[in-house]
């Protein structure tokens, strides 16, 4: 059974930087694309970034390109979402993902497996 566990969220100021970890299991981790969503109660998930299997092609919505950051580190089975200069507009909850094959997409239908979870809250 695939198990994706975030962390690393948290309250902070307009300005400041955070790291979000994902750590995964239950399947071979290097062979499959990983996502980041976000998502408030009542608005539908909106894609932040995403990775290829390889690490070796990304994609980023244009409301965090120049801020944030994807990377993972296969041997450790983990996806990393670095986001600097955060804004009150980044608050909410984001998700990773794990995606259904080697390729990451913008779309949240690609994906067959969600963590939970972590809060991020920006305040101004």
């Amino acid at each position: 059974q695939v198990q994706l566990v975030e962390s690393g969220g948290g309250l902070v100021q307009a300005g400041d930087s955070l790291r979000l970890s994902c750590a995964a299991s239950g399947r071979t981790f290097s062979s499959y694309g990983m996502g980041w969503f976000r998502q408030v109660p009542g608005k539908e998930r909106e894609f932040v970034a995403a990775m290829n299997w390889s690490g070796g092609s990304t994609h980023y919505a244009d409301s965090v390109k120049g801020r944030f950051t994807i990377s993972r580190d296969n041997a450790k089975n983990t996806v990393y979402l670095q986001m600097n200069s955060l804004k009150p507009e980044d608050t909410d909850v984001y998700y990773c993902a794990l995606s259904r094959g080697r390729v990451a997409t913008m779309n949240p239908r690609d994906y067959d497996y969600w963590g939970q979870g972590t809060q991020v809250t920006v305040s101004s």
